[in-house]
């Protein structure tokens, strides 16, 4: 594919924050082709820090992390530095991330499984102004602002579980494997365990089968 360049012809600069050291070592080695990858973040705090302090054209941002997550970083980046352009990349397509990340200021929403191509298109296309969602996430995303556009999604349940419970609960619901839940998402199988034991607790439910049909009823899978 060409090269994204700005429109003074330089490379893009993007910034990653991700919990997960080898999936960001994966995204600077495959996008560092298309792209200068300027800097990278596990956490909130040094993600804020990171990106105020190289102003990067686009930021490639994980909805679930321990400290509050891609929302927590779009907050405080949207009142210091509004002009850092933001695209989420992340295992989960459940209609309340995608919505919640759109209404906190991202201009994108895409999903882990993309190609490295297809990634730098898109963080092309984010550094030009547009948004950019693969199609079953637009869909969300119109039918969520269409219907109710004041009213964010919620649901009491679903906000008892954490952000990684979620995360397990939606690749349970899809027929993974405890195996291939650790493995996705660069986890233990005993902690995989732990959360679905933790989830089946806080839904009052008593296998896996109950939260599937709990998981679809709510978009989640």
């Amino acid at each position: 594919m060409t090269e994204p360049t700005t429109d003074e012809g330089r490379r893009l600069t993007v910034f990653l924050v991700d919990d997960h050291a080898m999936f960001r070592a994966g995204v600077r080695a495959e996008l560092g082709a298309h792209v200068d990858v300027v800097g990278e973040a596990s956490s909130v705090s040094e993600a804020v820090t990171r990106i105020a302090a190289t102003l990067p054209d686009v930021v490639l941002l994980d909805v679930h992390m321990p400290d509050g997550g891609g929302r927590a970083v779009l907050d405080a980046m949207r009142r210091t530095h509004p002009q850092v352009k933001f695209l989420a990349l992340s295992v989960s397509d459940a209609a309340e991330d995608v919505i919640g990340l759109i209404r906190a200021g991202a201009r994108g929403y895409v999903t882990k499984t993309i190609s490295p191509d297809e990634l730098a298109a898109a963080v092309k296309r984010v550094a030009d102004g547009d948004a950019v969602f693969s199609p079953r996430l637009a869909g969300f995303v119109l039918d969520a602002f269409a219907a109710r556009p004041d009213v964010p999604v919620a649901d009491p349940e679903l906000d008892q579980l954490t952000n990684r419970e979620r995360e397990v609960l939606r690749l349970l619901a899809r027929g993974y494997a405890y195996k291939e839940i650790a493995k996705e998402l660069y986890i233990s199988i005993k902690t995989v365990e732990t959360h679905v034991s933790n989830v089946l607790r806080k839904l009052q439910m008593s296998n896996r089968y109950e939260l599937s049909r709990w998981a679809a009823d709510r978009r989640l899978v």
